[in-house]
């Protein structure tokens, strides 16, 4: 299996060890076919990434296949709109499932024959408990449960009352289906843990045929059994349910059964992974949406201008883990930066401009200064920016006392205009209210970049003419929290960690005129100040550029130490 030409990863890790050893031992027929089983009741974030990359990428190593499946078991949190989200994520990641797209409905009847099964053989009974004394049944982990008065019910009874429970004839809550395992259990799991509850809901795919749902510990082992998966990938949460898992599939007497194997889920600093938080920052509209760019999710990194390649390439940077870790999101950062410092054009844009006039420049002369596209790549070539009389540059490029290390522009100082000339600042214009407007400079022409001019300063600032620019809004992203934990326990509540300076909108940017056709997604380096894409949201009218990451990467700098 080949996702567009993703290359295989070569790093070793228990999961391709267990899998390596079942090969040996000619398990599955030598066989490997895993499956990504997102539940549809949110949008994909980072973790959901690395999850995908490992499930596609082993079956791609191995020659097998990975499904996607969407474990649909509750229809009350569950929309089509979180479906169509998934599938654009997956295949924006560079992957693809054939005709392998399936869902945990999709087997509802065969996950009802097999609960009529358990019963038959008296593995399973109908308890008509209210809810706050099953949980008194449950027991504590130090201290065993007690049974049900209703788990000794006849088979008959039981068969009668789920087939009611099926045809509607009951009430939500009134009665439940359990599994008959062991209510001294030092796993709690395995306490007659609940298969089937009525829930009277419209389900997204089924509709209205159904009015009892599985449970998603009963649904999730026998889906993986029905598509043949042999390896089931989980996150370490679910280790203590890998005896449940089990018991499933040897009491039905089920035969090549698959083998759940679980990892460390993907912690980031500065970010909460729970789709319940993350819902709560969209519905209390923290954030724009779910594609919010300060938001942990596919589409928010997608529309902030992460490349599918950075975030695979991410992925098998954090490897897989037998533990929990928190990984520095630094490193995320550093994936595409190290992926845009490659493949992206070199832009010349000024954020918070000062206008700059040439005196000794001819009025209504332009001149085409030549400046590559990215010196990572040649086969980017060149392009040609407009020079004229009036420019603007960046407002903290110049300093009318400048300290001591201050190489730009300064009152008699020079700096190099990159691509163009050297000039010198001879005079400052301020308001009434000594507000500066503008700066009188002058030119040296013997300098032009390419000339063979061996003259040189100490700094180069970059600039854009301003006859020629267009104008555009700018958004800074930082982080959206201040902690590097704001899932932990130091606070309650996480949202008091929101980062206030975490979005900065500038409307008054103007870039160079060549980018004005650019389209959505298009991502640049604007020199000197990072890594930038045009916002989705953009319109001929109002050109957005939202801000990836800055061009510090602290990332690197802990790797070279």
């Amino acid at each position: 299996m080949e996702e567009n030409n993703i290359k295989p990863s070569a790093a070793s890790n228990f999961i391709r060890d267990f899998i390596n050893e079942d090969l040996e031992q000619n398990k599955n027929n030598g066989k490997v076919h895993t499956r990504f089983p997102p539940e549809p009741n949110g949008y994909l974030h980072i973790g959901h990434a690395k999850s995908i990359c490992l499930n596609f990428g082993i079956a791609r190593d191995y020659n097998g296949l990975c499904n996607l499946r969407f474990d649909d078991t509750n229809p009350e949190k569950e929309d089509v709109e979180y479906v169509d989200s998934i599938i654009e994520d997956v295949r924006w990641l560079g992957f693809d499932w054939d005709d392998r797209m399936f869902y945990a409905s999709d087997y509802f009847q065969q996950l009802y024959d097999f609960a009529v099964q358990l019963i038959k053989e008296g593995r399973a009974y109908i308890d008509s408990s209210t809810p706050e004394e099953i949980k008194n049944q449950k027991g504590t982990p130090t201290e065993p449960g007690t049974n049900s008065p209703y788990r000794e019910r006849t088979t008959e009874e039981n068969l009668r009352l789920f087939t009611e429970m099926r045809d509607g004839k009951h009430e939500d809550g009134t009665h439940i289906l359990r599994a008959k395992i062991d209510m001294a259990s030092t796993n709690m799991h395995m306490r007659d843990p609940v298969i089937y509850r009525i829930k009277k809901a419209t389900h997204h795919n089924t509709g209205d045929k159904w009015c009892i749902y599985p449970m998603y510990d009963y649904a999730h082992p026998l889906s993986d059994w029905f598509e043949g998966i042999t390896h089931s990938l989980c996150t370490l949460e679910f280790e203590i349910h890998r005896p449940l898992y089990d018991w499933f599939l040897e009491a039905l007497h089920l035969e090549n059964r698959p083998r759940q194997i679980e990892f460390a889920r993907l912690n980031l600093t500065y970010t909460v992974m729970s789709k319940r938080k993350l819902l709560e920052l969209v519905q209390e509209k923290y954030v724009s949406g779910w594609d919010d760019p300060r938001m942990p999710t596919i589409c928010g990194l997608r529309r902030r201008g992460y490349s599918p390649e950075s975030i695979r390439n991410f992925a098998d940077k954090v490897g897989v883990a037998k533990r929990d870790a928190m990984t520095d999101v630094a490193l995320l950062e550093h994936s595409i930066r190290e992926d845009l410092n490659k493949n992206a054009k070199r832009v010349m844009a000024v954020l918070n401009p000062l206008k700059v006039i040439i005196t000794n420049y001819p009025e209504g002369q332009r001149e085409e200064m030549e400046t590559i596209n990215n010196p990572e790549d040649e086969t980017m070539g060149s392009r040609k920016i407009p020079f004229t009389r009036e420019l603007y540059i960046e407002n903290d490029d110049f300093q009318e006392v400048p300290h001591k290390k201050f190489h730009r522009l300064s009152p008699g100082n020079e700096v190099r205009l990159k691509s163009a000339y050297i000039i010198k600042c001879n005079e400052v214009i301020k308001n009434d209210k000594g507000e500066i407007l503008e700066l009188r400079c002058t030119y040296d022409p013997e300098t032009k970049s390419g000339s063979g001019s061996t003259r040189s300063v100490k700094g180069t600032i970059h600039w854009v003419s301003i006859p020629d620019a267009v104008k555009a809004e700018v958004r800074l992203y930082e982080r959206l929290f201040t902690v590097e934990d704001p899932a932990g326990d130091e606070e309650p509540d996480f949202k008091k960690l929101i980062n206030p300076h975490s979005l900065e909108i500038l409307e008054n940017c103007f870039i160079e005129p060549e980018f004005s056709k650019a389209k959505s997604g298009e991502k640049f380096q604007f020199v000197r100040q990072g890594y930038f894409c045009v916002d989705p949201l953009s319109t001929g009218e109002k050109l957005v550029f939202n801000r990836t990451v800055p061009l510090k990467d602290s990332w690197s700098k802990i790797e070279k130490k």
